[in-house]
């Protein structure tokens, strides 16, 4: 049996605005295995985002436990948190997030630069074989407005792996791009799943969820389905009796 790095229990996420109570999570219950690839989908507003802010520490609970690496989330100093983001979680974004007056190469370094003890030399020789591994090592000292989008989202997931992270949280990284570039995306994600990475995606489109290896659904705050009904559930025209099941909508 494969070793837990997540494992999280009645998390709950309520936002409070003018006296409005928003429940985006409602009691999750769920297990990431180590080298696992989980896909999240459902539609817009169900909670998806949140739940991957609160996996990546960018966000936190309002009840529920988190358990990361074997590590009470809740228990983390502020600082213990910070390195945690730094040294074990790799993000990729929708919008890449690249800095525009960096090149591509210091784009990649930069999270490195905030580790406390690593040398200038290792430093370079991640980014450089990060930057190899999603085939834009010809490209390192170009800026991103001289990328294609593809290109762009292919930086950022250099710049994710170059931290060696335990798990690669992915926020819907195909949105931003062509059905030929996306698919490409997906398929490097592949590849690094099939040589161990952990990976855990947000996507609304169905094709893209059926490259993991698990499928978890999300309606309004709750995990509603995993696998093959998850994957029907992620294709709401096709199959509107199912949907009308198992969510009561």
């Amino acid at each position: 049996m494969s070793e837990s790095l997540i494992n999280i229990n009645g998390l709950t996420k309520v936002f409070y605005t003018d006296e409005i109570e928003t429940h985006a999570l409602s009691g999750i219950h769920l297990g990431i295995a180590r080298g696992e690839y989980v896909a999240m989908s459902g539609p817009s507003g169900c909670g998806k985002s949140t739940l991957l802010s609160i996996l990546g520490l960018l966000d936190t609970p309002t009840g529920g436990e988190y358990t990361l690496n074997g590590k009470q989330v809740a228990n983390l100093s502020f600082a213990e948190r910070s390195r945690i983001r730094n040294q074990e979680i790799g993000f990729i974004f929708q919008s890449f997030n690249l800095i525009g007056d960096l090149t591509v190469f210091e784009n990649v370094e930069l999270p490195l630069t905030y580790r406390a003890g690593m040398a200038g030399s290792e430093r370079k020789d991640r980014v450089s074989k990060a930057l190899e591994r999603v085939g834009m090592a010809h490209r390192m000292r170009h800026y991103p407005a001289q990328l294609s989008g593809g290109q762009q989202q292919r930086v950022a997931v250099a710049r994710a792996l170059a931290g060696s992270p335990s798990i690669l949280l992915a926020d819907e990284p195909t949105g931003n791009l062509d059905s030929k570039n996306g698919e490409a995306v997906m398929t490097l994600l592949a590849e690094l799943h099939a040589e161990g990475s952990t990976i855990c995606m947000v996507t609304h489109d169905n094709r893209f969820a059926a490259h993991a290896q698990r499928q978890i659904h999300l309606f309004d705050g709750k995990v509603v389905a995993e696998g093959e009904l998850a994957h029907l559930l992620a294709d709401p025209i096709q199959n509107p009796s199912t949907i009308s099941r198992v969510t009561g909508a």
